[in-house]
């Protein structure tokens, strides 16, 4: 099946002259898909979007995640709507704050405190800052194992893509591996009084090992540092209550992201009071400029996480997405085994958050793999980067999309059995995103 694209990639170009990058977001760019297989996004509703050349696409990873009910639900759009005609931001706090942080505090019971943002960026910095002030420590340790934590320069600059972040500000961050609670402690004693808190993802693709997370928790104490979990995936997508509600440890602070505002931008900083009240008002001490942001409290972005966080809880969406990804993952095993490349195309991952893997003949990583694979999706009508679904797929979309990687996996036999996947790339390779150079 051929797809053509054309007033997609005039839209590409007229976005790159004025726009770095071509996109908001550097995961969405156009290096991210096979040449001339970019589309640009019309509309989307449910688990379907269109591009602007009118081609209709079943979407997985929809907004980088976040869209986790799926394109306009009605009701967070009509929430959304009904504060949109009452005013989005005022000179003093709305009681749509009040509403959505007694929504959240309800949601996930293990933080005491909360404090609303845009963007999931601000939050991890705002629990970085939040440890060092209250430790009065300076050194970061980052999971070097989870791919993302923010924008700003304590993470980026230990990435490729450090260009324009000092040495002295990367010298702040230091790392430690996931699972590894003998290596995690010996980089607590090597930086000894200097750590200010450990984060990490409570889990990604992989499960935490028995005891892990216990035994973090342990070691922040025994330490004197704080236990950051990022959240920004794992929430709601692992359970209501989050990865910590899942598995029963409690950090610190943790922030949330994403599937909280299915689209609308809002993230949450939340913890223990002790910690969050020295961004506050009520503290003795040296205050800490912690969030404060114009658009922070938005309230339509405010009413449509009070309405995602109602439909996780009264519609088990979590256990929802979990069952959606159980059969997805089955079946995409099943024919990829079927066409003798279960060992080259896998999935891996919690069923609710599940990515794929394209492997060469020697069962290593392939951008070259990724590229074919990803060719034969968009044109057989599935835009997906990752086979993270939404509440919004039918079991009749998990079903095309596997008859869609049947096909996949058939030419990916070929090329495996030519040694050579060039054919059928249709152009240059997709490219990471943490990379030096273009």
């Amino acid at each position: 099946m051929t797809r053509q694209l054309p007033q997609s990639m005039r839209a590409n170009e007229r976005l790159h002259a004025m726009v770095p990058g071509g996109a908001h977001t550097y995961a969405k760019g156009d290096d991210q898909y096979p040449e001339n297989l970019a589309p640009v996004i019309s509309h989307g509703r449910g688990a379907q979007v269109w591009d602007v050349d009118g081609n209709s696409y079943i979407e997985y990873g929809s907004g980088l995640r976040a869209v986790s009910l799926g394109h306009v639900h009605p009701r967070v759009s009509e929430a959304a709507h009904r504060e949109i005609d009452r005013g989005a931001n005022f000179a003093r706090p709305s009681i749509v704050e009040e509403r959505a942080a007694a929504k959240f505090l309800e949601t996930v019971p293990t933080a005491e405190m909360v404090k609303f943002a845009k963007n999931g960026s601000d939050a991890t910095t705002a629990a970085v800052k939040l440890a060092r002030a209250a430790t009065g420590r300076p050194l970061v340790a980052i999971c070097r194992d989870h791919a993302f934590f923010s924008t700003d320069d304590w993470f980026i600059g230990t990435t490729p893509m450090s260009s324009g972040i000092p040495g002295e500000v990367t010298d702040l961050t230091v790392s430690f591996p996931y699972g590894d609670l003998p290596a995690t402690e010996q980089v607590l004693r090597e930086h000894e009084g200097r750590i200010a808190c450990l984060i990490l993802e409570a889990s990604t693709q992989l499960e935490p090992p028995p005891g892990y997370l216990a035994g973090l928790r342990e070691l922040a104490d025994r330490y004197g540092c704080v236990l950051v979990f990022d959240e920004m995936i794992t929430g709601f997508r692992w359970s209501e209550a989050g990865a910590q509600g899942l598995y029963g440890v409690t950090p610190d602070l943790s922030t949330f992201g994403k599937a909280l505002g299915n689209g609308f931008a809002v993230s949450a900083l939340a913890g223990r009071r002790e910690l969050m009240e020295l961004g506050g008002l009520r503290t003795g001490g040296e205050r800490v400029f912690l969030l404060s942001t114009t658009h922070g409290a938005e309230t339509h972005s405010l009413a449509a996480a009070i309405a995602v966080m109602e439909t996780y809880t009264e519609e088990g969406i979590a256990a929802r997405l979990h069952a959606l990804g159980d059969r997805l993952a089955a079946g995409v095993r099943e024919v990829a085994a079927s066409a003798g490349v279960g060992e080259h195309v896998v999935v891996r991952g919690r069923a609710s958050n599940l990515v794929f893997g394209t492997l060469d003949a020697e069962k290593k990583p392939s951008q070259d793999y990724r590229t074919l694979f990803l060719r034969q999706l968009v044109t057989g009508g599935i835009l997906g980067p990752s086979f993270v679904v939404s509440s919004a797929l039918s079991e009749e979309d998990i079903d095309r999309t596997v008859e869609v990687v049947s096909q996949a996996c058939l030419v990916y036999r070929k090329a495996l059995d030519a040694d050579d996947p060039a054919p059928w790339l249709g152009g240059r390779p997709v490219k990471p995103v943490f990379r030096r150079r273009v």
